[in-house]
């Protein structure tokens, strides 16, 4: 019987189907441009071929065309009808997830892999850092996803993609040295890995890297299709290197060149979280607000994500309304974060819609809200929903500068000296 690059039996009898399929996971994996034309050629040798329906699935996913989505996630569901084991595991598990029952999915994802292990379908959903476990909401996230990843681990070998997300969740617990030596490894193995080079990233932000990973991350950029999922993401990390590390202008001119919403390239969630970040690092580092950016920036972001629906991007996009002077949009998607909540779709206990009242405390100019809102939830940020370390940073940089305004530099002081050890120059204007 045929099988995957993984080792995992294949219910199609056709060796061009099962090579296509294979081709569209090694793209998906990366992210690299692709994904869909592969899986498509798979269904087209073998129409019959269930599995390969939810690449197509999961490509459309992250392109955000919910009815192809649909469409293929049916055709799935329909060429699968008789699979048994893994296979019928495999797409019950996609079902769940494709059809936003993330709790369900996240259960059904961990049952699954205590069965077949190297099914890295499941995986690359449910323990990376945008996967099932970082977005859970429950306490310990950071912890949950480490633990699980080193119990993978030893399935996976010497694997570059896995390399690559356990060298993330690693980082993401302060297990630097070990979190970069997989960094590196991913990347020897595939140097176009964009989750490789995405870890690197992370690694040089919590380790204080002296450059960064500047040059790293330039040279990788120039080397990769601007159409990759990824490609914005990265290069709103650079963006960020260059406003750390005090190159302000050039830190402008990459966000202007890349992660600006007219320009960004990748998902719906990663524009609308990427630009509210890098222009609110901006002005937390003391550059004056640009009301028209903002405003534009609020329209490109309800284009993008017209509901509430995903945490983490929606806390942005709720800064982005309180910024920009939408208090009714912000006010409707306080409400329906808070309706998603009671549904059960919001499983942080209402951690996400506190953040978002108290950045949009500060934006509106009540600095002493926003401390009193921001400071008992540092504690909590991590429940926000498939958000790094790196990203949360902008709530405390938020609390950092609000009490630099108040004249409150005991309380800031005592905010940094709990800060975690690793990264180094916090960009925040007037820090005492």
């Amino acid at each position: 019987m045929l099988a995957d690059r993984y080792g995992n039996a294949l219910s199609t009898a056709s060796t061009a189907a099962r090579d296509a399929y294979v081709a569209g996971y090694d793209l998906l994996f990366l992210p690299w441009p692709g994904i869909s034309e592969a899986f498509a050629a798979a269904t087209r040798e073998d129409p019959g071929f269930a599995l390969a329906y939810l690449g197509t699935a999961q490509a459309c996913l992250m392109k955000g065309d919910v009815a192809g989505m649909q469409a293929a996630l049916a055709a799935a569901k329909s060429a699968g009808r008789g699979l048994g084991g893994r296979e019928a595991s495999h797409l019950a598990f996609f079902e769940l997830l494709l059809t936003g029952q993330s709790a369900a999915a996240l259960e059904a994802a961990h049952k699954h892999l205590a069965a077949w292990p190297r099914d890295a379908a499941v995986m690359n959903h449910y323990g990376s850092i945008i996967g099932l476990i970082s977005a859970s909401g429950r306490p310990g996230v950071k912890r949950m996803q480490e633990e699980a990843l080193d119990a993978l681990a030893p399935h996976y070998g010497d694997d570059g993609w896995f390399a690559a997300h356990r060298a993330m969740a690693l980082g993401e617990m302060g297990r630097l040295r070990e979190a970069r030596d997989l960094a590196e490894h991913a990347l020897k193995v595939e140097p176009r890995s964009a989750w490789a080079a995405h870890s690197r990233a992370h690694i040089a932000y919590e380790d204080n890297e002296p450059d960064g990973a500047r040059p790293f991350l330039a040279a990788f950029l120039d080397a990769s299709p601007r159409e990759g999922a990824l490609w914005g993401h990265l290069a709103w990390h650079l963006a960020i290197a260059e406003l750390h590390a005090g190159n302000h202008d050039e830190a402008k001119r990459r966000f202007e060149a890349a992660v600006a919403p007219e320009v960004h390239t990748g998902a719906a969630r990663t524009k609308a979280y990427d630009t509210v970040q890098f222009l609110w690092r901006w002005e937390l580092a003391g550059h004056p607000r640009d009301p028209q950016r903002w405003e534009t920036l609020a329209r490109f972001a309800h284009a993008w994500l017209p509901r509430a629906g995903q945490s983490f991007p929606d806390m942005h996009v709720a800064l982005a309304d309180a910024v920009a002077g939408e208090d009714a949009a912000l006010e409707t998607r306080l409400a329906q974060m808070d309706e998603l909540e009671r549904a059960g779709r919001y499983p942080a206990g209402g951690i996400v819609q506190a953040i978002a009242r108290g950045l949009a405390s500060y934006a509106r100019g009540d600095r002493a809200g926003a401390v009193a809102q921001l400071t008992p939830l540092l504690s909590e940020l991590e429940r926000t929903g498939a958000g790094s370390r790196a990203q949360l940073d902008l709530v405390e940089f938020t609390l950092l500068r609000a009490c630099v305004e108040l004249g409150r530099h005991d309380e800031a002081r005592h905010v940094l000296a709990r800060r975690r050890k690793g990264p180094g120059r916090v960009p925040v204007a007037d820090l005492p």
